[in-house]
């Protein structure tokens, strides 16, 4: 690995020293009709990705390639300006729509308005982020693109301090996240419980804080032969503050519950370095107390029914009648989050410019398990119990220590009118499991009351290299990406996991350990991409990209994209037709563990074998193979006025050999025989076991509608995604012995873990009127019902019905620099549909659980209130 750094890093230098250019500076100020200084306006030399954006005053500064470049200006809710630049520019621009934006996402080659994209683009500024009402960047995204989602999990180990968030409803996996355009680093676990996404790998968006950004672009089409394996569904591209001025924010929220206090702090500051260079630095604090809406049954009825004790069942022993929510803590985690980020740019040479980012997010997260009632687990021998009490039994908590790295420098530099970037990025994240206020039974009375239950982690490291060029109507990009990806597992101590391990969670095991060297791959792309303007009106464009993976073998995918202006450039129809792939994780080949779970009427320890071990190959479950995809995207957009716009976008994603997590496959019904599959239980003392494997075929279909009206005074738009999933497959088989043997791998319940999990329809209508001291939002969300399906009896499925979310958020601007608002999230006190168990105990886990989780439109904290101050400098 030290040598794979030394030597891109010599090979960035080489370029950096060697880079020529004729240049020349532009510098002026933006500003709105009144006068007032637009701060964050995007500023970019036509025709290239070289830009900068305006600072507090407005004003901004930029070393072009060429004298007399074309400068484009562009600022949410304004025209889009296009003029000769020039030193002392006094730019004003007038009130428009979203559809004027620049943006680079989409495209390797020059950057285009979103009306004149080829395929569907969201662009969303850091007002508009923060507009939202909510505090994480994966909330913020829910609740203003009606694609994405994203929900708060519960009782779900490390799941709980993630949640799985995802485009489409195609999976977490399915979703590419770049940072300032370079690929972000998946983070280091799998979502292997009862969750939304589960058997998937997503980023951690709860890493890069959201002080940091200045506007994040969504680009909703697949684009695998332009960005690699991942962006089946999308591309998620988070754009960095690059301005020189300063903020302070800080909050405090509370639910009207009087549970889950929040408070943060955030402190962003720019400066300027070097000729027209700049850094940009952000640090952040975010605490959040557990909330707790587990139910109240009184009596027990998941262990009522497993030990058959009618008194455990109704709520007669003097425990239960004291504890009728049977001790849980049902909610959203404790933890601390801290991050530190730098972006900077340093023009140098003749138009050359170096660039860097930099960033760390540390969290410390505490979520809970099931209470182990006392006659669950009979004893303690004193260990957790204060001296001279009673035993009560106890609730495991899960802790976790997460870590996210993300680094990238480069250089952008001109050769003979190509624009060239060059590149090295590395990226990690690390969560490490401490399993608290629990026993190891078959150690009593010597068991430890805290246990390191072991680690994992991922890593990646990219070097790319771009280059692009105008030759009149035609722009021409090729590039090449190399990539080292490497998941490291970390076995717990020895009392985690022997004889039955800690309750709630046994340790990973020396069995379960992977090195830099076991864990690892390599691959490298290549790719090239051209738009022809064919005429002023009509674009067309085409991409392929090949990789090859020292595990998989290859992949060759394929993007056709057009785009045609209709009304004088009022308008445009647009259509993408490509091909795409997914490269299995590294850690859906290697993980192996062993959980506590509740399955089949009881709590048992199950077992997952990772995909290269001799039990899956020994069954005759193949090696992992990539997911392939189909994709077609058409749409239609239209700038009715200078201050309503219109589109929709219609899509269908077909993705084959889909990998799926399979569900639990155990002892069959007879008892005279033992097949293979339990002879390897038996080996492992589970009751069963999962694995891995490319099993499933899936169709997505769907539509975005988008309605914006944006003037100086108002902002209203009304959003919406239709979204259908279906399974293609006939049967859903195991290959090998497990598929001989008539086993089931992916029952009712994981299927609607795909096809009904989420929503599939989802609106948004958000108006914001502006005033000269306050602006006023109301921010409404229609999250359609969602269906859980029973894993055998179709007469236990519950479908929970819709709701509609409001958000208020009150900003008033005491001065010129300090504001105070108020926000009121779910204003309404609006909670999901309550669990309906049907006399079905695993449904609602006997009670404890008051609203679904398994699926999850919303979370159900109820209505928090919020008072935050924002301080410019």
């Amino acid at each position: 690995m030290k040598k794979t750094i030394r030597s891109l890093s010599l090979l960035l230098l080489f370029i950096s020293i060697s880079g020529t250019c004729v240049f020349s500076q532009v510098s002026g100020k933006v500003m709105d009709n009144d006068g007032n200084p637009l701060i964050g306006a995007t500023v970019v030399e036509k025709g290239t990705t070289n830009g900068t954006i305006t600072d507090i005053d407005g004003s901004f500064s930029l070393i072009t390639n060429e004298p007399n470049a074309m400068i484009e200006i562009s600022y949410t809710g304004f025209t889009t300006m296009t003029m000769t630049g020039s030193n002392n520019m006094m730019v004003t621009l007038s009130g428009g729509t979203t559809l004027d934006e620049v943006v680079v996402t989409g495209s390797r080659g020059k950057p285009r308005t979103v009306l004149g994209s080829p395929v569907p683009i969201d662009n969303i500024n850091a007002a508009e982020l923060r507009a939202s009402g909510q505090v994480t960047v994966d909330q913020m995204l829910n609740y203003k693109v009606p694609s994405y989602n994203s929900s708060n999990q519960t009782i779900s180990d490390a799941t709980a301090h993630f949640d799985p968030s995802e485009l489409r409803n195609l999976g977490p996996s399915r979703t590419l996240v770049l940072v300032n355009g370079k690929r972000k680093n998946q983070s280091a676990l799998v979502y292997v419980n009862d969750t939304p996404g589960k058997g998937e790998v997503g980023t951690d968006m709860k890493s890069i804080p959201a002080e940091a950004i200045e506007r994040v672009e969504v680009l909703r089409d697949g684009a695998a032969a332009q960005y690699g394996s991942d962006a089946i569904a999308g591309v998620v591209n988070i754009i960095l503050k690059e301005r020189t001025d300063g903020q302070i924010s800080a909050n405090t929220g509370i639910t009207t519950e009087g549970d889950g206090l929040t408070y943060d702090l955030g402190i962003n500051k720019g400066f300027e370095i070097g000729n027209g260079g700049f850094l940009n630095l952000t640090g952040s604090y975010y605490h959040q107390d557990e909330t707790n809406r587990a139910g109240e049954p009184g009596g027990d009825g998941l262990f009522g029914v497993i030990f058959g004790d009618d008194d455990i069942l109704n709520g007669n022993t003097p425990w239960l009648q004291a504890n009728p929510d049977l001790g849980m803590t049902v909610g959203q985690p404790n933890y601390d989050k801290f991050s530190l980020l730098a972006n900077a740019g340093l023009p140098y040479g003749d138009g050359n410019e170096f660039y860097l980012t930099w960033g760390y997010t540390g969290r410390q997260g505490k979520s809970f398990a099931l209470y182990r009632a006392p006659y669950w687990i009979t004893d303690d021998a004193g260990l957790l119990t204060p001296p001279g009490e009673e035993y009560q039994g106890f609730q495991p908590t899960f802790e976790t220590t997460i870590g996210d790295i993300t680094f990238s420098a480069g250089t952008k530099n001109n050769f003979s009118g190509w624009d060239s970037d060059l590149s090295f990025t590395y990226g990690s994240n690390s969560v490490d499991y401490l399993i608290g206020n629990t026993i190891n039974p078959a150690l009593l009375p010597n068991s430890p009351t805290e246990f390191d239950a072991g680690a994992y982690s991922f890593e990646n490291i990219v070097g790319n290299f771009d280059l692009a060029k105008n030759f009149g109507d035609l722009t021409l990009s090729v590039g090449t990406e190399a990539r080292l990806e490497i998941f490291d597992v970390r076995a717990g101590q020895e009392e985690s996991y022997i004889d039955g391990g800690a309750q709630s969670f046994p340790g990973l095991q020396p069995s379960n350990e992977l090195s830099d060297d076991e864990g690892s791959r390599n691959n490298i792309g290549f790719y090239v991409g051209a738009d022809y303007d064919v005429s002023d009106a009509t674009l067309v464009g085409g991409a392929l990209r090949f990789e090859n993976y020292s595990d998989f073998g290859s992949n060759l995918s394929w993007k056709l994209n057009a785009r045609q202006y209709l009304g004088d450039k009022k308008g445009a129809l647009r259509a993408s037709v490509s091909t795409g792939f997914r490269a299995p994780s590294l850690h859906q080949i290697y993980l192996s563990n062993i959980q506590t779970l509740v399955s089949g009427g009881t709590v048992s320890n199950q077992g997952t074998f990772n995909n290269v071990s001799d039990v899956v190959r020994g069954l005759g479950v193949p090696a992992l193979d990539a997911e392939t995809s189909f994709n077609i995207t058409a749409g239609i957009t239209y700038k009715l006025t200078e201050e309503l716009s219109v589109s929709a976008d219609y899509y269908n994603i077909s993705v084959d050999d889909r990998v799926l997590f399979t569900g639990e496959i155990g002892f069959d019904d007879d008892d005279t025989t033992t097949n293979p599959v339990e002879v390897v239980l038996n080996d492992f003392a589970v009751t069963s076991i999962k694995y891995f494997v490319n099993a499933l075929d899936t169709k997505t279909s769907g539509l975005d509608l988008v309605v914006d009206y944006n003037t100086p005074k108002w902002n209203v738009v009304l959003s919406g995604n239709l979204n259908e999933t279906t399974i293609e497959n006939d049967e859903i088989e195991s290959p090998g012995v497990v598929g001989e043997q008539g086993y089931e791998i992916f029952n009712r319940k994981e299927q609607s873990r795909i096809t009904s999990a989420r929503p599939k329809v989802k609106s948004l209508l958000g108006i914001t009127y502006k005033m000269d001291k306050l602006n006023v939002s109301l921010n409404n969300t229609y999250f359609g019902e969602v269906t859980w399906q029973h894993a055998s009896n179709p007469d236990f499925d519950q479908t929970f019905d819709a709701r509609i979310l409001t958000d208020l958020i009150l900003a008033y601007k005491l001065n010129d620099n300090f504001r105070i608002n108020l926000t009121v999230n779910n204003l309404l006190n609006i909670y999901p549909e309550e669990i309906d168990p049907k006399d079905d105990f695993v449904t609602d886990l006997g009670g404890r659980f008051r609203y679904p989780w398994e699926v999850n439109q919303f979370g159900f904290n109820g209505t928090i209130v919020k008072l935050g101050a924002t301080l410019d400098f």
